[in-house]
C-alpha cells in the first residue's frame, strides 16, 4: 500500500485513525544516503531561495498540489516568524517549478492565527499569487486526523489536519533561532509543531500544554515529524536568533539560505550555525547529533545519522568558504571556533 491510499484508508476510519508504526518507518533513510543541503550566503531573500533550490536539482513537481507551512508562530518580525519575502519567494518559485494547487496553512502558538496570519500579510499573497489560505484554528473536528503510535512520548498522540496529511507534497519554511521555552532551537523539526492542534473541536484536551509541561518535549517535537515527509525545507537564515527565540532574542546577520529535503539534516546545519556565531549553553553543548531533538528524530528514521552523510552543497566562492567554516563545526572538528 502506497502512501496515499494509506491515507485514503485512515480517513474512511475518522478521526480515531491512527498511524501504523511501519508506516512511519517506511520514511526511513537508509545508512548509505546523503542528504544535500544547499548553502548560499546571501542578504537577498528572493534571490537566495531561487539559487538555493535550483542547487538542489530537483525534479519538477508536474502539477502536484503542495501545502505549505511557514513560520507564523508569531507575528514578530524576521526571524521571529517568516519573512513575507520569504513565503513569496517559495509560491514563485514553486510555480516555476510546475506545482499544481498550492495551499498555505498554520496555527499560531502566540497569538490568534488569523491575526498573526493578517499582520503577515498571508492572505493578500493568496490573493496576489494564487494559494488558498487556511487558519487551522478554523477547522471542524472532522479535518483533524488523530495520530498515534506505540512508544512515543504522547500520552493521547496527536493531531494534523487532514488537508496536510491529504495533500500531494509539503513544502517548509522555517527560520534560524533558538528556543527559550524548552525547545532550545527552532527550525524545521520544531517548526512541525504549529502542524499539530492545540485543541481539536469537541475535546477540550489541551495537546500544547502536555507538550510545553513535559520534560521529554524535544523528543515529542520530532515525534510530530514522524507523521509525515516534506518534499521541499527552505530555512531562511538572512537574521538569527543565537539567544531568546521565538519571538525575539539577540540577533545577528547571518547572510544564509539553506534548502533541502531531509529535516535531521538542515537542522544539523542550522545548530552548527548558531554555534559559529554563539548561542546558548544548551545549543551549544554536546555532539550536535547529540541534541534531543536530532538524537530523537534519528531514531525514527527521519533523515540521517550522521553528520558524514551531509553534504553541502554551493555555487559560488564566498559561499563555499562560509559553509567549509559550518562544516568543521557540524563535523566537530578539533579547533572549530564560534565568530568573536
Amino acid at each position: 500500500m502506497n502512501r496515499r491510499d494509506f491515507l485514503k484508508s485512515a480517513t474512511a476510519l475518522g478521526g480515531a485513525a491512527l498511524l501504523a508504526p511501519e508506516t512511519f518507518r517506511s520514511f526511513a533513510y537508509a545508512a548509505d544516503t546523503t542528504a544535500h543541503v544547499a548553502f548560499v550566503k546571501t542578504t537577498d531573500r528572493a534571490a537566495g531561495i531561487v539559487k538555493a533550490i535550483d542547487l538542489l536539482e530537483m525534479k519538477r513537481f508536474g502539477g502536484k498540489d503542495l501545502f505549505i507551512k511557514p513560520n507564523f508562530n508569531s507575528a514578530d518580525p524576521t526571524p521571529g516568524s517568516t519573512h513575507e519575502d520569504t513565503l513569496a519567494a517559495i509560491v514563485k518559485k514553486l510555480k516555476v517549478m510546475g506545482a499544481g494547487p498550492l495551499t498555505i496553512g498554520d496555527r499560531s502558538g502566540m497569538g490568534n492565527t488569523r491575526e498573526v496570519m493578517e499582520k503577515k500579510q498571508a492572505f493578500t499573497l493568496g490573493k496576489e499569487l494564487g494559494p488558498k489560505v487556511i487558519v487551522f484554528d478554523d477547522l471542524k473536528d472532522d479535518d483533524w486526523e488523530h495520530i498515534a503510535q506505540p512508544q512515543t512520548h504522547w500520552q493521547k498522540g496527536f493531531a494534523l489536519p487532514r488537508p496536510v496529511r491529504n495533500a500531494g507534497g509539503i513544502v517548509q519554511t522555517c527560520c534560524l533561532k533558538t528556543h527559550r521555552y524548552g525547545g532550545h532551537f527552532t527550525l524545521s523539526l520544531k517548526n512541525s509543531v504549529g502542524l499539530a492542534a492545540k485543541f481539536v473541536p469537541g475535546n477540550s484536551y489541551n495537546y500544547m500544554r502536555e507538550l510545553h509541561s513535559s520534560p521529554d518535549q524535544r523528543r515529542m517535537i520530532a515525534e510530530i515529524n514522524a507523521a509525515y515527509k516534506p518534499d521541499l525545507i527552505v530555512l531562511d537564515g538572512i537574521q538569527a536568533f543565537v539567544t531568546g527565540g521565538p519571538d525575539s532574542g539577540k540577533m545577528v546577520d547571518s547572510h544564509v539560505i539553506l534548502a533541502g529535503t531531509d529535516r535531521i539534516a538542515i537542522d544539523a546545519v542550522g545548530v552548527a550555525l548558531l554555534r559559529h556565531f554563539g548561542t546558548t549553553e544548551e545549543v551549544s553543548k554536546g555532539a550536535i547529533f547529540e541534541q534531543e531533538q536530532i538524537a530523537r528524530a534519528v531514531q525514527l528514521g527521519i533523515g540521517v545519522s550522521s553528520p558524514k552523510q551531509i553534504a553541502l552543497v554551493t555555487g559560488d566562492k564566498e559561499s563555499a568558504e562560509y559553509a567549509k567554516q559550518i562544516r568543521a563545526i557540524l563535523d566537530g572538528a578539533p579547533g572549530a571556533k564560534a565568530v568573536a
